[in-house]
């Protein structure tokens, strides 16, 4: 079995997926993008595509070694999410050529099902509550929202008393019992971060996500010693190197690597490794598509420190198409008491619409993320 072809697709709302066929035929699937970088990931994964005609599928690690160690500069976030996308792919193959789930071949599940949360949006707090509360009625024993907009250096502390007040509104209508995670979004600053963790701390958060841009990870330490909440990062985070430096510090205490960015499946599997020799859980991040789910959920199935999932069924940003549009089985993603089964189907589990993937295809999408500004005009980070 060689490879012989590599086909790339842009399809709404905001992915990339990529295809791999062998030379009998058998095709596996990815799912390499940075979001709002779509086309610029996939221009990495045709360059690459030479490194793969006529290798044998199946030489995964190997593969992936030749395609990180193989330029002379390497990293960052387009490369390895191409390197990301080709891994999931030649896992789905080499599923699919065994007839059985990727984590089958990674050693074995290590659980049935598995925990997802959904996110929520709105302004006011009774929008918020409200939102909460319809995901709880549809089964999910988590949510996750953003912290704030635009937030400067050192701001406003109305800002920090609207959070507080959706925060509180959730935890009003929801209970104790139901799990809040606050995603800071890298949007505050740390002396803002130091105040709102502080004051989040009454409402019994889940976690706080991105207190601060990783790039700024000795700033998690003050954080840290400023609340009593679990941190959690990692989604602008690309390789185990980029996670040993966070780990040592013992400041975080929940990774979340995207397999769409983060080197793929094989990468991600070592991270979560790394993680837990830390007692560090595993959460990886997800508001992606279904390829990129189904990724995740392998992951999931192997690792226990893998806590919860992210997943993007209902998400904002989906418009146009949703995780579900891109999936034959979606069945297979009816999520039951906050929780999903494992992938059933062999490789990633995944039987991919491939007509709608081309329909779609024949109009690319070119989202980008919305660019803010503060009140003086300065760019905010979004």
């Amino acid at each position: 079995m060689k490879i012989a072809e590599i086909h790339t697709y842009l399809v709404r709302p905001r992915w990339c997926f990529v295809e791999i066929v062998t030379d009998d035929g058998l095709s596996g699937w990815g799912e390499p993008v940075i979001e709002g970088r779509a086309a610029t990931v996939r221009a990495a994964v045709e360059e690459l595509t030479p490194y793969l005609i006529g290798r044998d599928p199946g030489a995964i690690e190997d593969i992936w070694q030749t395609l990180y160690r193989g330029g002379f500069y390497r990293g960052g976030p387009v490369l390895m999410s191409a390197i990301a996308g080709i891994d999931q792919a030649l896992w789905d193959i080499k599923g699919k050529r065994f007839g059985a789930p990727v984590y089958e071949l990674m050693g074995g599940k290590c659980r049935d099902r598995m925990p997802v949360y959904a996110w929520i949006g709105g302004d006011r707090p009774d929008e918020v509550a409200a939102a909460a509360l319809e995901k709880k009625a549809q089964g999910y024993g988590a949510i996750k929202m953003n912290a704030a907009s635009e937030m400067g250096y050192i701001d406003s502390y109305e800002l920090i008393d609207g959070v507080l007040s959706r925060v509180a509104s959730i935890r009003e209508a929801c209970g104790r019992g139901f799990g809040i995670a606050v995603d800071f979004h890298g949007r505050v600053h740390k002396p803002m971060a130091k105040v709102l963790a502080k004051k989040l701390e009454e409402f019994d958060p889940m976690f706080i996500e991105e207190p601060v841009l990783c790039e700024n990870y000795e700033d998690f330490r003050e954080i840290a010693n400023a609340c009593a909440i679990p941190i959690a990062t990692g989604e602008r985070l690309f390789s185990r190197w980029d996670f040993k430096r966070i780990l040592e510090q013992g400041c975080v205490d929940i990774i979340q690597p995207d397999l769409s960015h983060a080197g793929g499946i094989t990468e991600v599997k070592k991270i979560a490794a790394m993680a837990e020799a830390y007692d560090v859980a595993l959460a990886p991040h997800c508001p992606l598509g279904p390829i990129a789910l189904m990724a995740c959920l392998q992951v999931d199935a192997t690792c226990h420190n893998a806590c919860i999932q992210e997943q993007s069924i209902g998400i904002h940003y989906n418009k146009g198409a949703g995780v579900l549009d891109y999936m034959l089985n979606r069945e297979d993603l009816e999520y039951r008491d906050g929780t999903v089964e494992l992938p059933r189907l062999p490789g990633l589990g995944i039987d991919v619409n491939r007509a709608r993937v081309l329909e779609e295809n024949e109009h690319p999408h070119d989202w980008k993320n919305p660019v803010w500004r503060l009140a003086d005009g300065a760019v905010a980070e979004w």
